[in-house]
This record gives C-alpha cells, structure tokens and sequence, in this order.
C-alpha cells in the first residue's frame, strides 16, 4: 500500500470517530454528575439503593439486546439496500426480548431485593421495567446512524439524548427528595427516547422499514451466538458488584459503588472508536485491503493509548481528592478501591471485541468471557476475605488482563501479523512513558501544596495535563494532521489572529515544526 493510501485511510477513520468522540465528551459531562447531585440529596443507604437499581437495569439491559442492535454494525455496512428491513427486525426483537425481561422483574422482584440484601428495592421494579422496556427499543438509534455514516447526526443525538436524561432525572429527585420521583423521570425519558428512534427510522428508510423473516434468519444467526457472549460477559462485568451487594448493605455497597466509578469520558471515546473501527475494517475486508485492516487497527489503539494511558496517571494523581470534591468525605473510604479500580482504563485502548467482532469471532466471544467469569467466581470470595472490599476489584482487574491477552492472542492469527506486528508497540512505550514522567511530575508538585481539596485538584490536574501535552509534542509521536487538529482547537478557543494564520499557512504547506514554533 502506498503512504498517500495508507494516511488516506486512518485519516478518513480519525475525522469521524473524532466527530463521535466529541459528542461523547459534550454528553457526558452531563451524565457524569447524575451521581454526583444524587449524593448530595440522598443519604447512603437511599443512594445505595439507587445504584442497585440501576446495576440490575444494566445488567438486564445488556442481556435483553441479544445482539440485535449491535449486528447493525456488522449488516449495515455490508447491505446497505437492506437496511430498512435489518432495523426494523432488531427493533422488533428488542421489544418482544424486553417485554419478557421487564415482566420477570416485576414476577421476581422480592427475589431480587433478597439477594442483594434491600427489601426496599421491590418497589421501585415495576417502574424500572417500562424503563427497560423502552431504552432497549430505542438502543438501536445512534447504531443505525452511526453505521449509515451519519457522525455529525449520531454526536448531535448523544448530546441532546444525555442532556435530557440527566434533567428528567436530577430534577424530580431535587424537587421532591424521593426516588420513586427520580424513576418516574427515567420512564419519561425512556418513552421519549423511543418516540424519537422511531420517527427517525420511518423518515430513514421509508416503505423498507418492514419486517423480512428471510433477513431476521441472518441476523439471529449472527447475533445469538454474539448475545450469549454479552449475557456471560455483562455477568463477568458485574458479579463483583452482586457480590458485594450480597454481604454488606445498602451503605457499604454505596462506597464501592463509588470506588468503581465509570469515567464517562472512557466509554463515550473507547465506544465511537470501536464502532467506526469496526465499519471501516468491514468495508475493507470486503474490498480486499488487509494491510489497510492492520492500519486502521493500530491507529485506534494508538489514539486511544494517547488519552487513556494519561487519563490513568491523571487518576492516580488525583484520587484522593477527586473523590471528596465530587463526593463528600462521606465516602473517603472509596479512594483506595478507585486508585485500583482506575486501572481498567488502560486495558481499554485495547479495542479487542470490536477487532473480533469484525471477523465474526463471536463465539470466541462467548468462550472469553466465560473465561472471565470462571476466574472470578473461583476467586472473589477468597480475594474478599483476605482483602476486603479491595479483593473484588482485584479479581476483576485480573480477569480483564487474561481476557485482553487471550484476545490478541486470537487477532494475531485472525490479522496473520508477527506480534511486532500485532500493536503499535514503539508508540505505546512512548505514551507510557510520557504518562509515567507527568505524574511524576504532578505528584512531586502536589507534595508541595498546602491548600483544601478542590484547589488542590485544579492544580495538580493542571500540572499532569500541562507536563503531559507538552512532553508529548516534543516526543515526535504525533503525525501532521493530528497537530493540525491540536493547533485549530487551541485557536479556536483564543481566536484566530494574525499569528494563527501564519500557523494555518505553515501547516498548510506541511511545515509543522515552524507551525509548533508559533505556539
């Protein structure tokens, strides 16, 4: 493949998973303080049971798609001229798959508040299964947008979709200090959402949008074998949080729930680069070009390593008072378990399952993540007893590493690379590296300060991301369109003047070092 090819094609993926990237980043400040009011409105054992509600609602969720949303990515690309036909039967399944979900909620709720050990949490069920029943419908409508290349159309609907959730859901508990008041909010949402992944795919596809039996055989063939991976996997993900729910109350669950803080910013980065990775590698394997497959593979996890290796060290740096800022002392005793938490972000500039899905390994997949979950179960109560609430996170941890090794074992031979091949290894060294020195940095300029939580978070984070960016530029690493996006962000934050139009001409005529100069 030609250099001019090759740049060609990772840039062609860079400008609309960064599309997607920001509109992610946009939505999430939104979703990432639900928790942080919540909080502050509720006590421990009330916000305990909030995100118990919400674990059993995305563990349920998870399973109920069955893969049908997700095999969009894998039919959309491939058959465009049926893609009426594709959505309309994913739609079909999740509400029929929901609706049998929803009602075993409500038939088995004093079950389920049993095992988790709150009698209150039977109450809020059947509310939670309209919730569920809509926001699995409506899973498919950044999916579909995304996978007919619509990025600025799927950012535009991540934003606005999250903005309105966290309002329908903040506001009610703020008024009325109640959950019931919250999860009426939620269903709201829900009822709204799917109003709109409806009028949209009508307006989309037109008279195409219609069941097709014939099709509905290809997708389920594809996605069962892909859904029972996501049951074992989405059990793998959470059986820590059950188990912990299980032996301590609402209260204690709270404090690890915290510990195991989602990073939004994580998910809403790893999530659009995964999925605009996995059409672009589709339409190249059905077009032939097995070395632009490799490309687009290791782009992705280069520029996610850029972020997420530094967004760790950042944490680290941090923690402590990260979590009393957003948090109150209340629930200090979190800090240790987010610190060791924190690391899972490094394993995910590993998109492995998007690499996997695209070659049709789902059963791969399956035996993966059953893998996780044997580990696991084998060892978490040994780990709790001996570690305490430490030992489930630990457990965790290892088991995403054995999954992520196992993964790449498997893509080596798929992508049939030499494991010099296999990862972008030079450039990931250096990132790391980068990360490393920064906190080193941050860390010898933290021990210095004298002052409360929040100002202290402020300047170490300032120091880490300064000491980071500045490192970074000097080590070489990025290409001439990446510093070209970099220098257009920061000018159009401080306005374009006379000097930035001598950077924009010097970058224009590929002159990057002189642009850099200028900054």
């Amino acid at each position: 493949m030609k250099l001019d090819d090759k740049i060609e094609t990772t840039d062609s993926m860079f400008r609309p998973t960064l599309v997607l990237m920001s509109g992610r980043m946009f939505s999430f400040v939104a979703t990432f303080f639900i928790p942080v009011v919540l909080v502050r409105i509720f006590a421990p054992d009330e916000f305990g049971t909030y995100k118990q509600v919400f674990l059993v609602y995305m563990t349920v969720y998870a399973i109920a798609q069955m893969g049908m949303a997700e095999s969009l990515f894998y039919f959309l690309p491939r058959a465009p001229q049926e893609g009426g036909r594709y959505v309309f039967n994913s739609l079909l399944m999740l509400l029929v798959a929901a609706a049998v979900f929803a009602g075993a909620l409500v038939q088995e709720k004093a079950k389920i508040s049993e095992l988790l050990s709150n009698s209150g949490l039977a109450q809020h069920f059947p509310l939670l299964g309209l919730y569920l029943l809509f926001m699995t419908a409506s899973a498919t409508l950044e999916i579909v947008m995304i996978s007919r290349k619509q990025y600025s159309r799927a950012a535009l609907t991540y934003i606005s979709s999250d903005m309105v959730r966290a309002v329908v859901f903040i506001l009610p508990a703020l008024v009325l200090h109640d959950l019931r008041a919250l999860f009426l909010g939620a269903v709201a949402f829900a009822i709204f959402r799917f109003g709109v992944t409806v009028v949209y795919c009508w307006q989309e596809f037109g008279n195409e949008f219609r069941a097709d039996a014939g099709l509905l055989r290809q997708q389920l063939a594809y996605a069962l074998p892909f859904a029972m991976a996501v049951v074992v996997e989405t059990l793998q993900a959470n059986v820590h949080q059950y188990a912990v729910s299980h032996h301590f109350d609402a209260a204690t669950f709270a404090i690890y729930s915290i510990g195991c803080l989602q990073i939004p910013l994580v998910e809403f980065l790893a999530s659009p680069a995964g999925n605009v990775m996995m059409v672009r590698m589709s339409e190249e394997i059905r077009d032939g070009r097995s070395e632009s497959v490799i490309s687009l593979w290791h782009e992705t996890t280069r520029k996610l390593a850029l972020i997420f290796f530094p967004l760790f060290g950042l944490l680290l740096a941090t923690a402590g008072d990260l979590i009393v800022v957003l948090f109150t002392s209340t629930y200090a005793a979190s800090i240790p378990i987010f610190m060791i938490w924190s690391a899972t972000i490094l394993l995910s500039a590993l998109q492995t399952d998007s690499a996997l899905r695209v070659y049709a390994q789902t059963r791969f997949l399956f035996v993966l993540n059953v893998v996780r979950l044997l580990v696991i179960v084998a060892l978490i109560y040994a780990s709790m007893s001996v570690f305490g609430l430490l030992g489930a996170v630990l457990v965790t941890l290892l088991s995403s590493a054995i999954a992520k090794g196992l993964s790449l074992a498997k893509l080596k031979r798929d992508m049939n690379v030499r494991t010099a091949q296999l990862l972008p290894w030079r450039s990931l060294a250096v990132i790391g590296a980068i990360s490393i020195a920064a906190y080193l940095i941050a860390l010898a300029g933290k021990s210095a300060l004298d002052v409360s939580a929040l100002p202290r978070l402020l300047i170490v984070g300032i120091v880490y991301v300064a000491s980071y960016t500045l490192l970074l530029l000097r080590s070489g690493l990025l290409s001439v369109r990446e510093r070209r996006a970099l220098t257009n962000w920061r000018h159009r934050l401080a306005g374009v003047g006379f000097r930035g139009g001598r950077v924009q001409k010097q970058l224009k005529e590929e002159k990057p070092c002189a642009a850099l100069s200028e900054l």
